[in-house]
């Protein structure tokens, strides 16, 4: 499993944190990704993730009410709205390839969420990456506070290896 994966699980388990209970767990949060056994860089990674991630929540969450027609937001399964949410930041930040954003999305799901969880993330994410694909020159620039942390090579060489992408 590679660090940038390891990096993305500890992110969707700390928004789901914060989902539940709000911006008043970010400390609890922290702490739960600092006591992990990951190495400094994934936790560096995880913490840019999820800071990132939840400060992009609300521009997200409109992309997912665009694409998840006929699901109210509130009644998604809390692991499936919280792997589509950093998939959503991480889609519209530019940072990863789009088929390495929605391939890990769609292993996240299978490691955390449903049977059918796979499908449903990949038809939304795919559709979610095609209306950035087109609006491109349109989107704001999603970037870190600390520009280049979490950056890496795993997820271009992750490309190259993707088997599982939009349009299934």
């Amino acid at each position: 499993m590679s660090s940038r994966h390891r990096a993305r699980r500890l992110a969707l388990q700390g928004l789901c944190c914060l989902d539940a209970q709000g911006a008043k767990a970010s400390e609890l949060v922290h702490e739960f990704i600092n006591d992990g056994t990951e190495d400094s860089q994934t936790l560096q990674v995880a913490h840019v993730l999820i800071r990132d991630a939840f400060a992009d929540w609300p521009a997200c969450d409109q992309f997912l009410v665009r694409h998840a027609r006929h699901w109210d937001l509130v009644r998604l399964a809390m692991v499936d709205r919280n792997i589509l949410r950093l998939a959503a930041y991480e889609l519209r930040s530019g940072r990863a390839p789009q088929k390495v954003v929605i391939s890990e999305a769609i292993r996240l799901a299978r490691e955390f969420s449903t049977a059918e969880s796979p499908r449903f993330i990949n038809g939304i994410l795919d559709a979610i990456a095609k209306e950035i694909g087109r609006d491109a020159g349109d989107l704001p620039s999603v970037t870190s506070a600390k520009e280049g942390v979490g950056d890496t090579d795993l997820d271009k060489k992750a490309e190259e290896g993707t088997e599982e992408t939009g349009g299934q």
